[in-house]
């Protein structure tokens, strides 16, 4: 059982781990640790400072992004009650409190989540935040230290809470090529998108005692494999034995270890030059990469949500080796992760475009029964996002432009991606994808679901098949979290503004591919062509562009996805 900090004014207070009635003041002295069992309790963010930073020391960053309901989203109610309820409940403004901070004399900057406010999710006021946070310690020459308490990505967001994932990423990028540090402490729980993103792609990773961590969390897993999972399942002594994080580290411990390493950061620390690594300045939402045009198609009105999510994932529908049998010349596969496997839902290899050599990397699904069992649905495995790296990488030693197509519902859920390291392949691709000194262009062919998408889908350009669609969650995983009527799953597809025309007008997709009438699946032929006029109209102005720029560019592009400008063009409207 989950052991939570009990509310101020209680005298006596019931253990979650051992149900041990204990004396509150007692239990506060020794930082809501069980002293019977050792269980951690949830801490809030205010009293997890308290526990961590040098007595008034601590000053908020001044930055107070406004509040944003970027797609309206409404389910029992309307997205902004929510955001009052739990400000109410909380007295936080959102889930992260950042500011500066010295830790036994050692400045730092900190942003600390408070799973209270709304599960901690990851919002764009959320990546706004922690992005500007580690600008803060970047213009400052600081460490930057993360303290992580999340259930994953803000669904009432759609796809754009997603987008956060990459732009908090690049910003913890830009910290390790000015050569400072970045700490992650993991604590009870941290999932979804925080988890594959910067909660894990930090220098150091630290778990607290009794913390949590996975991609997939276990109600998830047990539903998709139908398996009892084993003892200890994605906790922090299960992270230590399978490699996911530097040490586990008790309550009482904490401050003594981010102490050490800062002393050890400041003096290793040498004087770097920060070229090429500006801070880079919000803006508006809806502009179009610097130096690029808008999208040549006009999205009309987006039909029914819900039936689209159906084309999406018509089991006709052209897959990536289907593409490069059609729209792409001289395929030859590329095989393995270089480090024990070889994923079947990601291929990748070289191939040839109008003539031009490119390295070509997307989940493969399949039209059988068999060949989706074999091919695990397009959900790729750790070796499968290790093996997407590597080639992308491969692809930039070698000078060749990138293309993806994703096509999964997801990263793969199981008990043996989790042991493997989900959570840090994904966050390690998006990580690397945002310094990728070569032009990458991907295209959502079907559906882009979640992490698992964004793990191939942080580029230069992003284009969607008509009938395709990017989300967060999956229609079925939103409706069965926010509605009591397991029937709502149409309603929440359309709440989520998965559709291409609906990402084309928020600015996440720069061109929507059309497809034969009334779908790929009936001209597969037609749809390759489509497919490959697009990408050829995306990648060719993106070859003359110094690789620099392309970088620079591309940051840009997902640090407008933050919420600094999004309040003020809403007040706008």
């Amino acid at each position: 059982m989950t052991a939570t900090a009990p509310r101020d004014g209680q005298l006596w207070s019931r253990c979650g781990g051992c149900a041990t009635l204990l004396y509150r003041k007692r239990l506060r002295r020794n930082l809501d640790v069980c002293p019977e069992c050792g269980a951690h309790a949830r801490v809030d963010a205010p009293e997890r400072l308290v526990q961590l930073v040098d007595p008034g020391s601590f000053t908020a960053l001044p930055e107070r992004p406004a509040e944003v309901d970027p797609i309206g989203f409404v389910d029992l109610l309307p997205y902004p009650h929510r955001l009052t309820a739990a400000r109410a409940g909380t007295g936080l403004a959102e889930a992260v409190v950042c500011g500066t901070a010295t830790v036994g004399r050692y400045p730092c900057v900190l942003a600390v989540m408070d799973f209270r406010f709304l599960g901690g999710s990851l919002g764009c006021v959320v990546g706004e935040l922690i992005t500007l946070a580690a600008e803060r310690a970047l213009a400052d020459g600081v460490p930057l230290v993360l303290v992580t308490a999340s259930g994953g990505a803000r669904m009432q967001e759609g796809v754009l809470s997603l987008m956060q994932m990459a732009t908090v990423s690049q910003a913890v990028a830009a910290l390790r090529e000015a050569g400072l540090l970045t700490v992650s402490v993991l604590t009870d729980p941290t999932y979804g998108g925080v988890a594959a993103s910067f909660a894990t792609n930090t220098d150091v990773v630290l778990a607290e005692s009794g913390a949590r961590m996975g991609f997939a969390g276990p109600r998830v897993i047990r539903q998709v494999t139908g398996r009892d999972l084993p003892e200890g399942f994605q906790t922090a002594d299960f992270l230590l034995r399978h490699g996911q994080v530097d040490m586990v580290v008790p309550r009482h411990a904490l401050r003594g270890r981010l102490v050490a390493l800062l002393a050890a950061a400041r003096a290793g620390r040498r004087p770097a030059s920060r070229a090429g690594v500006p801070r880079q300045e919000p803006s508006p939402l809806v502009a179009r990469p610097a130096g690029g045009a808008a999208a040549t198609t006009v999205p009309g009105p987006a039909g029914d949500a819900w039936e689209t999510v159906r084309l999406a994932r018509h089991p006709g529908r052209p897959t990536t080796l289907d593409y490069l049998e059609t729209a792409f010349d001289g395929f030859v596969e590329l095989h393995g992760d270089r480090l024990g496997g070889d994923c079947p839902a990601v291929v990748g290899g070289l191939a040839r475009l109008d003539g031009r050599p490119v390295m070509v990397v997307g989940h493969q699904k399949g039209h059988t029964t068999a060949e989706l069992v074999g091919r695990n649905f397009g959900m790729a495995s750790p070796a499968g996002h290790r093996k997407a790296l590597r080639l992308m990488r491969l692809a930039a030693r070698l000078g060749l432009p990138v293309v993806t197509l994703v096509d999964t519902p997801g990263a793969d859920p199981g008990v043996r991606a989790e042991e493997q390291g989900q959570a840090a392949a994904i966050a390690e691709n998006i990580l690397a994808l945002t310094v990728l000194p070569t032009p990458v262009v991907a295209v959502i062919t079907g559906e882009g679901g979640s992490g698992g998408a964004l793990a191939l889908a942080v580029a230069d350009r992003v284009l969607m098949l008509q009938h395709a669609v990017y989300s967060v969650i999956s229609p079925e995983g939103c409706a069965a979290i926010l509605w009591p009527d397991r029937g709502a799953t149409p309603q929440a597809a359309r709440a989520l503004r998965l559709t291409a025309p609906d990402l084309c007008r928020l600015g996440i997709v720069d061109d929507l591919v059309p497809e034969p009438a009334p779908a790929a699946h009936h001209d597969p032929g037609a749809a390759a062509r489509a497919l490959r006029e697009a990408v050829l109209a995306q990648l060719l102005p993106l070859l003359d562009v110094p690789p620099a720029t392309l970088v620079r560019r591309r940051r840009q592009r997902f640090r407008r996805f933050g919420a600094a400008r999004l309040g003020a063009r809403a007040g706008a409207r």
